[in-house]
C-alpha cells in the first residue's frame, strides 16, 4: 500500500462494536473509528445464503499499523472469518492525514 493513510472496514455483531472501536483507538492501532450501528449483511456461508444484522466499523489508520490492526481484529473478533478490508486513501485534507498518522502511530503533536 503506497498511501499514507488507509480506511479499514470491519463488520461485527452490533453489541461488540463499541468495545472493538475503543480498543483499536486506545491501542494506537487507529486514529479514529466510526461506527455505523446497523447494517444488514447478506452473504454466502458454507453453501447457504445468510443474513445478519451487524455494525460496520470505519477505521482510519496508516499502512504501517495495518498488520498489527489486522492481527488484533483476528484475535478478538467473534467470527471465524472476519471482514477486514483496507482501502488506500489517495487524497485528503493534509492536516487530517497528518493527524491520522500521528494518532495511529502514537506520536504526540509538537
Amino acid at each position: 500500500m503506497n498511501s499514507e493513510v488507509c480506511v479499514v472496514f470491519v463488520s461485527l455483531p452490533r453489541d461488540e462494536a463499541r468495545n472493538m472501536a475503543k480498543a483499536l483507538v486506545e491501542n494506537r492501532l487507529a486514529a479514529c473509528v466510526n461506527i455505523l450501528p446497523k447494517i444488514e449483511s447478506f452473504f454466502m456461508w458454507e453453501g447457504e445464503a445468510q443474513f445478519d444484522e451487524e455494525a460496520l466499523l470505519i477505521i482510519k489508520t496508516t499502512p504501517a499499523r495495518f498488520d498489527a490492526l489486522k492481527e488484533f481484529v483476528e484475535d478478538v473478533h467473534p467470527y471465524e472469518l472476519p471482514e477486514i478490508i483496507a482501502i488506500p486513501v489517495t487524497d485528503g485534507l493534509s492536516e487530517y492525514v497528518d493527524w491520522v498518522k500521528r494518532e495511529s502511530e502514537g506520536v504526540s503533536e509538537k
